[in-house]
């Protein structure tokens, strides 16, 4: 068995600098230095610094006195730990598109079994290669390693990124190397093992069982047998919610819709990959746009069928806030997907005749219901009347329209209203009587036939039941 571990060491930050770069990529000159702070009014320290605020000399640990000392150009924002462990789960949930064992370990890392995955995804090096790959799109540093056991992987990736360990001589080498204040030990463990002189894992591992469980605490042997595989850790397999709820607060008032679309594609974009994790799709969701001292805005977007491509969810979000009547700036936004049905992918053959610029019809529907409102929009449906002006009905247009079985043949083109035909050159089979709607006042009494006119063309035509008069043209065939 093969397991992955997916350490992301600057998740808090990372969290709050997407929802940052999201609100801010509109006014790039509003983006500055962020720390996050902790700690007790008396003595706050920063907890996670980015980039930028490293450069000023600032570092976690440091208290936000000397902070403050050093520079004023950094912003700060209150460490959230309910917040990184939503993104914790939203990756998760991510991941689990690859595997369905996928398990939250400690407060800022994921492992995952990948052994049975690697059929579907390919090799190591290539399913490696993704995973870095979606996790740069979705804006999250990490680092990854596999290994034989889930624990082992965790240990080294607190030192390696990129290895990948094979067997049970390899593994034990490659944990041997690791210091004993990186192996996953408790702060005091470690410490007392640095006291007796004891550097690397491989030298507490060289010790008796017996030593070791008369010094230390039981938990010190269970985690050297869960490095070791001799004993599985507990892990609780992660499950997705059926919900989706993700915000971006901007930080200052917005009062264009296009400052707002930075951050929408942020949001759609999270919900595709969260739905593709889950293999659902999602067919209504709605956007609410914050304000101050004013009432949340509500707008809904809703599909006629399930999606998940990201870029199609902006868009129908995007045509949907456009036209919105927003009643003051805005402050923040929140997307909320509370029915998520599966999905089923459109199908599609192998060597698709489509051109390359073509658009689905389902996306072009649903873009032009987004542009121009549910109720622009609509199918053709059959209706069960034998009249040709009831025969069919515009309604909501929810997939392929319904048969009612076989019937004769009828005109692409009804006229709204019957009007005498003239130049008849050749009746064909017939006729076809309809006689109905006496119940509702509509009465009618014709005989319909296909008819050609000297130019050629092919009429729908029909005669009062029973009787040889001249034609009345109710329809062209194409």
């Amino acid at each position: 068995m093969r397991w992955a571990c997916i350490l992301l060491p600057h998740l808090a930050l990372d969290g709050v600098l997407r929802g940052r770069i999201a609100a801010d990529a509109a006014m790039p000159e509003r983006i500055a230095p962020l720390v996050l702070v902790t700690g007790p009014a008396q003595r706050r320290v920063l907890h996670a610094v980015d980039p930028a605020a490293r450069k000023l000399g600032l570092h976690p640990g440091m208290p936000l006195v000397a902070a403050q000392a050093l520079s004023q150009a950094f912003v700060t924002v209150e460490y959230d730990p309910a917040a990184q462990l939503r993104w914790q789960r939203f990756l998760a949930a991510w991941a689990y598109r690859f595997t369905s064992r996928v398990a939250l370990y400690g407060r800022q890392a994921l492992v995952l079994e990948v052994q049975g995955s690697h059929g579907l995804f390919g090799p190591w090096p290539v399913f490696e290669r993704r995973l870095r790959d979606e996790l740069d799109q979705l804006g999250f540093r990490h680092r990854i390693v596999a290994a034989p056991h889930p624990a082992a992987a965790r240990a080294l990736a607190n030192l390696h990124d990129g290895l990948a360990v094979e067997g049970e001589t390899g593994l034990r080498h490659a944990l041997g190397q690791l210091p004993v204040s990186r192996a996953g030990f408790a702060a005091d463990v470690a410490e007392a093992f640095a006291r007796m002189g004891l550097r690397s894992l491989r030298q507490v591992l060289a010790l008796p069982r017996e030593s070791v469980a008369r010094r230390f605490p039981p938990p010190v042997l269970q985690h050297l047998d869960h490095l070791l595989g001799r004993q599985a850790p507990v892990l609780e397999d992660y499950r997705p919610p059926d919900r989706f709820d993700a915000r971006v607060e901007l930080g200052y008032e917005v009062e264009s819709s296009q400052a707002l679309l930075f951050p929408l594609r942020r949001l759609t974009s999270d919900l595709g990959a969260y739905l593709a994790g889950r293999d659902g799709g999602v067919q209504r969701f709605v956007l609410r746009l914050e304000h101050e001292g004013h009432a949340d805005t509500a707008v809904t977007v809703g599909l006629l069928s399930a999606e998940r491509e990201p870029a199609l969810l902006f868009e129908l979000a995007r045509g949907r806030l456009e036209q919105a009547a927003v009643p003051a700036p805005v402050r923040a936004l929140r997307l909320c997907a509370n029915h998520l049905p599966p999905f089923v992918p459109a199908h599609r053959e192998l060597f698709d005749p489509r051109p390359q610029q073509a658009m689905p019809w389902e996306r072009l529907r649903e873009r032009l219901r987004a542009r121009l409102g549910d109720t622009a929009v609509h199918g053709l449906q059959v209706h069960e009347d034998h009249r040709p002006e009831q025969a069919w009905r515009g309604e909501t247009a929810t997939g392929k329209p319904q048969g009612r079985g076989t019937v004769p043949p009828r005109p692409g083109w009804l006229l709204p209203s019957p009007v005498p035909l003239h130049g008849v050159a050749r009746i064909g089979p017939g006729p076809e009587r309809i006689e109905t709607g006496w119940w509702d006042g509509g009465d009618v009494r014709r005989d319909y036939y296909v008819v050609e006119t000297r130019a050629g063309q092919r009429a729908w035509a029909f005669r009062p039941a029973g009787t040889a008069s001249d034609f009345m043209l109710h329809g062209w065939f194409a």
